[in-house]
């Protein structure tokens, strides 16, 4: 009997913490069109004759740190999340998982649907909120290779699942093993994307970033925006919590080069809370759906460290969804 096909695909890992092999993820990664939108010979000299070169080795040293004796931490938890999905779905399905950069490779994982002749592929990007640099860009590869097979399958994506009741439960939960009421100021840090890339997604051309609360409130004329997707997942978790507007804050990380990115930015939000007297923070990073660099290393060294600089004492990751098993019936929720 014929299978349904499920393809869960990551962002990507380095295939180690040497050097070599981030120079050619950072190289695959940052060459993607829709990560660096601006034209391919600028993208080309960026990419490959500033940003790799030089931030390969700086990179290398951070991935060390992170990396343990089961290897990437975001390469272990997916392989794992696709093993609970395996087992819980049965044997009506067929699992498969795969990194947008990297190994193991979209081509290669769809290569395994294609030849155990599974009867329909659901793609689903593993980013809460969705973003033309991430789940946009899953969709356009799926699709262009699979535009090559010359029997194609009934096809369909997960777009987002931002606002997903189970996932809200489990960042939740997470938070309470730290008891919430510990802290004195709750961060809900998104990896951050460009300006311009929100302001494409604007097809009206009259919405996005007009004011500084456009994407306070989901609505069908941001309904697509990473912004404003992300402000959702944030509420709804504070919700779940009990948390008042006052008491927690949105803000965005991991910015790259000097043009205008997602505010309010969270190097920004660390100086004012310091300065406001705030000593102990609790961080969620809800973008991710297995600790990574961005969650271990950003957030639980550079931040802590950064804060403490500040006068601040502590600052405490609240850890990803991981290997939740509430978190795996969410996706199977998602399939059914």
């Amino acid at each position: 009997m014929s299978k349904k096909g499920i393809l869960l695909v990551n962002l990507g890992t380095p295939d180690s913490a040497a050097t070599p092999d981030v120079r050619k993820y950072l190289d695959q990664f940052l060459m993607d069109e829709r990560v660096i939108d601006i034209s391919k010979v600028s993208r080309t000299l960026l990419v490959k004759g500033i940003i790799v070169p030089f931030r390969s080795p700086k990179t290398a040293k951070l991935y060390k740190e992170i990396w343990n004796e089961n290897g990437s931490p975001l390469l272990y938890y997916s392989k794992l999340q696709a093993k609970l999905l395996q087992e819980r779905l049965g044997d009506d399905y067929h699992v498969e998982l795969a990194m947008r950069y990297q190994n193991p490779s979209v081509a290669a994982a769809l290569a395994k649907l294609k030849a155990g002749l599974v009867e329909s592929i659901q793609v689903i990007p593993m980013f809460p909120q969705y973003a033309s640099a991430s789940s946009g860009s899953v969709m356009q590869l799926v699709m262009e290779l699979v535009s090559k097979w010359q029997t194609v399958p009934p096809i369909s994506f997960v777009n987002s699942f931002h606002d997903n009741e189970l996932m809200i439960k489990v960042f939740a939960e997470n938070a309470r093993k730290h008891d919430v009421s510990s802290y004195d100021h709750v961060l809900f840090s998104f990896h951050g994307l460009p300006e311009r890339q929100l302001l494409k997604c604007d097809h009206t051309g009259s919405y996005c970033l007009k004011n500084k609360d456009c994407c306070q409130t989901l609505n069908d004329t941001n309904k697509f925006c990473y912004s404003a997707q992300g402000h959702d997942t944030a509420r709804l978790i504070a919700a779940e919590l009990n948390l008042h507007r006052d008491q927690y804050t949105v803000c965005f990380q991991s910015r790259l080069g000097k043009e205008p990115w997602v505010q309010p930015y969270t190097t920004d939000v660390l100086k004012k809370l310091a300065a406001e007297g705030k000593k102990r923070l609790l961080v969620f990073s809800p973008a991710f759906v297995a600790d990574c660099l961005e969650t271990l290393y950003e957030i639980t060294v550079e931040y802590h460290e950064e804060f403490r600089e500040l006068g601040g004492e502590h600052v405490q990751l609240v850890e990803s969804l991981n290997d939740s098993p509430v978190f795996i019936e969410a996706l199977a929720g998602m399939i059914k």
